[in-house]
């Protein structure tokens, strides 16, 4: 049963072949046997688990089921939920017990899915490798010495090892792209704004994105319907009608135009990421779409424009967190000053305090012009190139990273290398566009590279679209590892 994807299991559901708890119950005892290895799972409570699929199947004995009704989803572990734990892979929030509900978990809760528990992440979302987790490194399921991206590593992990149909994530920088390539699976960030963020942990407002990981683009296409809509409870949700994200799903691709950015091919790419590109490529060409040459100038200067901007986000977000109103607090200290730096000397791991002592540096008095307010007309900039450049076609195709998963603990004495592992993700952030990454070949010694489909504002139903076309003419995405 572990092997459905969403839409199998949601058939199977519906046609009463089989029961939400038999599902979720073989779902958590593949846990109990794989997730010990992988890591990707770090809370669950099978009690909240079971009854949500049991009033899953009282629903569809009702007959009050949706097409999402029963089928079990993976949380990351910064979206809220009343009753679970919710740390952010911190142990600043390792005691954190949610007391409400983050808006799309709570949509998804009202169709009817059941949650299986909450993944591993790197910590408050810093992190590409999923190794800066208080919970220790999540675990690539295709080679365990290799990590698994980041920050939703936990999700695409699970996802990838058949411990979960679907699992949420959320994308600042890449955060759901890059993993979903290294594990072999499919994640979609939409445009900015489409879905809450009401009850996801803030890292970088102007940023933070939650998005669907899943097999395929189809069961991803699924999962947004339910996922997206207005919120009035977030200053950044935008109002418009809502949509059907699949009713692309059959659209051929003959006369779509594909634009291939020259810096998305340039040295670099490892020779394994070059030759999947390039198979796609064919493909897309086999089936009608035409390729054209476009170019994206700023991409080099995306990554040190990203990271201005998100540290001085993080910098601002993560002030919250002093030990006062929730949250860990250190048990020795003098006085309130002291109570507030100990504690946060003792909560946060070293990446965040890297992150918050950039963004805290570039906000000061005499480096806010000089770095803040620059980075910033260079986030227009490329937000700028990618219009231009999509004047000249429907989609944008490259790399979802430069190489394959590397090896653990290969970048943690280099943090810039690590950062610069972000470079064809990043400015898709910056300018808030859609962006689908999805299963394109392996490399040499066995591991998934993934290639991206980027789209202009709300085009997510095309980008999806194309991408279930590839699906449906390949089989790169139906391979899971051992």
């Amino acid at each position: 049963m572990t092997t459905y994807t969403l839409k199998q299991a949601s058939e199977l559901l519906q046609s009463k072949k089989i029961s939400a708890v038999e599902l979720a119950t073989e779902y958590l005892n593949a846990i109990d046997t794989k997730n010990p290895a992988i890591n990707g799972y770090i809370t669950l409570d099978k009690n909240l688990t079971m009854a949500e699929a049991r009033a899953a199947d009282a629903r569809i004995a009702a007959g009050n089921a949706g097409a999402l009704t029963g089928v079990p989803v993976a949380y990351k572990d910064i979206f809220c939920q009343t009753g679970w734990k919710s740390a952010c892979s911190s142990k600043m929030l390792d005691n954190f017990v949610s007391p409400y509900t983050a808006t799309v978990v709570q949509n998804l809760l009202d169709a009817g899915m059941v949650t299986l528990g909450r993944t591993n992440m790197d910590e408050f979302a810093m992190g590409s490798t999923n190794e800066t987790s208080f919970y220790g490194a999540t675990k690539n399921p295709w080679n365990l010495e290799n990590v698994p991206g980041g920050s939703s590593g936990g999700s695409a992990a699970v996802v990838a090892a058949r411990l979960a149909p679907t699992a949420l994530g959320s994308d600042t920088g890449g955060s759901i792209r890059q993993p979903a390539s290294h594990c072999g699976i499919t994640g979609i960030k939409p445009t900015y704004g489409t879905v809450s963020r009401f009850g996801m942990v803030a890292y970088a407002s102007s940023f933070d994105q939650a998005g669907p990981m899943a097999q395929t683009a189809e069961d991803c296409a699924i999962l947004l319907n339910a996922m997206a809509g207005f919120d009035e409870r977030d200053s950044t949700s935008i109002e418009r009608e809502k949509e059907d994200y699949t009713r692309d799903l059959n659209q051929t691709l003959k006369g779509l135009k594909i634009g291939l950015p020259k810096e998305y091919f340039g040295e670099n790419n490892s020779t394994d990421v070059q030759t999947a590109l390039q198979q796609v490529i064919d493909l897309l060409k086999a089936q009608g779409a035409e390729m054209v040459e476009v170019t994206l100038p700023q991409t080099e200067l995306s990554i040190p424009a990203y990271y201005v901007l998100t540290s001085a986000e993080a910098s601002t977000n993560l002030s919250r967190y002093d030990g006062v109103r929730y949250g860990h607090r250190a048990a020795q200290f003098g006085d309130l000053e002291e109570m507030y730096s100990n504690t946060r000397a003792e909560g946060f791991g070293s990446e965040v305090k890297r992150r918050i002592m950039i963004g805290t540096y570039v906000l000061s008095h005499g480096y806010y012009d000089a770095y803040y307010l620059k980075a910033q007309k260079l986030r227009r900039l490329v937000a700028n190139d990618f219009q231009t450049a999509l004047k000249d076609c429907d989609l944008i195709l490259g790399p979802a990273a430069p190489t394959a998963a590397p090896k653990l603990n290969s970048l943690n004495e280099d943090p810039v290398q690590a950062y610069l592992s972000d470079i064809y993700t990043v400015s898709v952030n910056l300018a808030g566009l859609p962006a689908v990454s999805l299963p394109a070949g392996f490399s040499s010694d066995g591991l998934p590279i993934g290639v991206q489909l980027i789209g202009n504002y709300f085009s997510e139903a095309k980008i999806l679209g194309a991408a279930h076309q590839i699906q449906q003419n390949s089989d790169w995405h139906t391979k899971a590892p051992a």
